[in-house]
């Protein structure tokens, strides 16, 4: 695992190249505190900062040269499936100077051009540059594990890892995307492809790119496509499932470095764990993060599990860690981000890199298999939209919503939520239940001045656009296939990789494996959420591994307990930074309105947890970048 960063000469050239890209280089030497070094000619820069996973010896190191030396690249991620793309390669006559999977995908590249990513199992952000035609080749993994950003004004182009990489160099226009505040505040992060900078995008998820003197060329390289249902029964569908999830763990165990898992006592964690177990000699290392409320703590399933397959388990409890340690964390973030799962996965990660170097994760499983209870939820809200006529019922529901909308009560406010949703078509209704923001209380929020900047804009259109872009006619299908390109790469990936790397620890998901997303793709909606129970497939397939208690009790999900922390914890630094006449929320927020809203959450008299979290989070990184 490492970071990435350079720069194009084409139309602009950067006095000092090598220090310029070195200082990019320490922006971001937490994901790779090992190595570093600098590849420049004429009309490129490139730096690689190295995390030593696979091969540590000195023929790992890049940038790497083919060997042609035709192409230099930079590459951030693992290969899980170089082994057998390396004996098929030396087997045509390559010969390898190393044991790299860095120096197979280059090779591979070599002889196949982009069309290689359709050979590549893992996660990665690769940057090639190509010494005669003068081209540099960028590509992110189908799923967008790993980050790649990238700046483009007048004549400058300059790509890195993350932000903060970009914003080292001199000159750059900060200028923010107005619509990204917006679309941040409803959904807690900024999704692809803006970033919350006007000139900085995110190369997507399964896309690659061509960068040269002329201009740029994008494709999509990969889909998830849930056209395809099989017919096959649930028996055949289990045994496939778990041989593929088995292969998945498996080949995400290679590694030079000590390797463990996360283990939160939940399905997808504790399948991961298991399936590690029966593949290894040694007893996996896990490591479980809790916290000082039982409502929230999740600690006793992980050590069950943990008894069960006799792992080397480590637990940290979070309590006063929060308010001591916030605007620290929250600093990774090179744009607004207030998933506040955020704060545990930080601590957790931390306790696993004091004893490993790599982690493996249960991420995937919720997306792939409708774990989240907003599925459940969604299938109610369409029964009953379904139940009352159309003209009558949506008169009806956008009434009662509005009557609902500023209550006290948080669950009647809730219950405005539902009215309003049922009131839409089910893709707009999807987006207005898991909004973080109402749009009364937006527009009692924002300024009007910054209402007016963004005219019409509706951050429901990133939803609606995905929703219809699935290629099927199957609702609970259509939301997946939303979350997968959204919430998956904008929200859970963010927050993994972010905190993870700050902690030069690298994350491996082995449910996220493609060929396991295209294999859920094919499996009947009616075996993902079956009645009310979630993951009901997934569940069935790791009866034989795992415990009925672990597989069928309440889902608590990595939860915060965010109304306490706002309340106790975190009360100083949220009010100090809120009610800053001149912060960073006042150029988009009434900050008066801010006031009434955080008395009202303070006194008891309402929850507005995750709305104050949100401004919370947005001013602390106003502070680290904007200041």
């Amino acid at each position: 695992m490492c970071g990435i960063a350079g720069f194009t000469q084409f139309h602009h050239s950067y006095s000092n190249a090598p220090d310029l890209l070195e200082k990019m280089g320490n922006a971001i030497a937490h994901r790779g505190p090992d190595d570093s070094d600098v590849y420049t000619e004429e009309q490129i820069g490139l730096c690689h900062r190295r995390l030593a996973i696979i091969d540590l010896s000195e023929s790992g190191r890049q940038p790497m040269e083919s060997p042609s030396g035709r192409y230099v690249t930079v590459f951030n991620g693992e290969i899980y499936n170089f082994p057998s793309l390396r004996e098929s390669l030396e087997n045509e006559g390559v010969v390898f100077r190393g044991s790299s999977d860095t120096e197979v995908m280059l090779a591979l590249y070599e002889k196949m051009g982009p069309a290689c990513l359709d050979e590549l199992n893992g996660m990665f952000a690769i940057a090639i540059w190509d010494t005669i035609e003068k081209i540099l080749f960028l590509a992110r993994d189908r799923l967008g594990k790993k980050p790649l950003y990238y700046y483009q004004k007048d004549n400058q182009f300059l790509f890195a890892s993350e932000i903060k990489a970009i914003l080292t160099t001199p000159d750059i226009d900060r200028t923010i995307e107005q619509e990204a505040v917006k679309d941040f505040f409803f959904y807690q992060y900024v999704p692809e492809s803006k970033s919350i900078f006007k000139y900085i995008h995110k190369v997507q998820a399964g896309q690659w790119m061509l960068v040269g003197k002329d201009g740029i060329n994008t494709e999509k390289y990969w889909d998830v496509s849930f056209a395809n249902t099989t017919d096959k029964s649930a028996e055949q569908i289990q045994t496939e499932l778990y041989d593929l999830l088995d292969d998945s763990v498996r080949s995400r165990m290679i590694s030079d470095v000590p390797l463990g898992a996360f283990l939160s006592g939940g399905v997808d964690s504790s399948a991961v764990v298991g399936l590690m177990a029966n593949n290894s000699l040694e007893p996996v290392t896990t490591c479980a993060i809790g916290f000082d409320s039982e409502k929230f703590d999740e600690v006793v399933y992980a050590a069950k599990v943990a008894k069960q397959f006799n792992t080397n388990h480590h637990e940290f409890t979070v309590k006063e860690n929060v308010a001591d340690n916030l605007t620290h964390i929250a600093s990774f973030f090179d744009e607004p981000f207030a998933d506040p799962s955020f704060v545990p996965t930080f601590f957790v990660s931390k306790l696993a890199r004091s004893m490993v170097t790599v982690a493996l994760a249960g991420d995937g499983g919720d997306e792939n298999f409708a774990g989240y209870s907003k599925y459940q939820h969604d299938q109610l809200e369409n029964k009953i939209r379904s139940m009352i006529p159309s003209i009558l019922g949506k008169g009806l529901f956008r009434t009662g919503s509005r009557m609902l909308a500023d209550n006290k009560n948080r669950q009647l406010r809730r219950g405005a939520s539902l009215l309003g949703s049922l009131s839409v078509p089910a893709d707009t209704g999807f987006f207005i239940s898991n909004s973080f923001f109402s749009q009364s209380l937006w527009d009692r929020l924002a300024r009007d001045d910054f209402k007016q900047e963004l005219g019409e804009y509706n951050p429901a259109d990133i939803t609606t656009d995905l929703y219809h872009a699935a290629d099927t006619d199957n609702h609970l299908s259509k939301v997946l296939y939303t979350d997968i390109k959204s919430y998956l790469p904008g929200d859970i990936l963010v927050k993994v990789d972010r905190m993870s790397m700050a902690n030069s620890l690298e994350t491996r998901a082995p449910i996220l494996d493609y060929r396991v997303v295209e294999y859920a793709a094919t499996i009947p909606a009616n075996l993902k959420l079956k009645d009310k129970e979630s993951k009901y497939i997934l569940k069935k397939t790791m009866e034989s591994l795992l415990t009925e208690e672990t597989l069928y009790r309440k889902k608590m999900g990595f939860s915060v307990p965010l109304a306490q922390w706002l309340r106790n914890e975190i009360s100083s630094i949220a009010e100090e930074k809120l009610l800053n006449p001149s912060s960073g929320l006042s150029e988009f927020f009434n900050i008066a309105e801010v006031k009434k809203i955080w008395q009202q959450h303070q006194s008891g008299e309402r929850d507005y947890s995750s709305e104050l979290w949100s401004m919370l989070v947005f001013e602390l990184w106003w502070a680290n970048y904007m200041a």
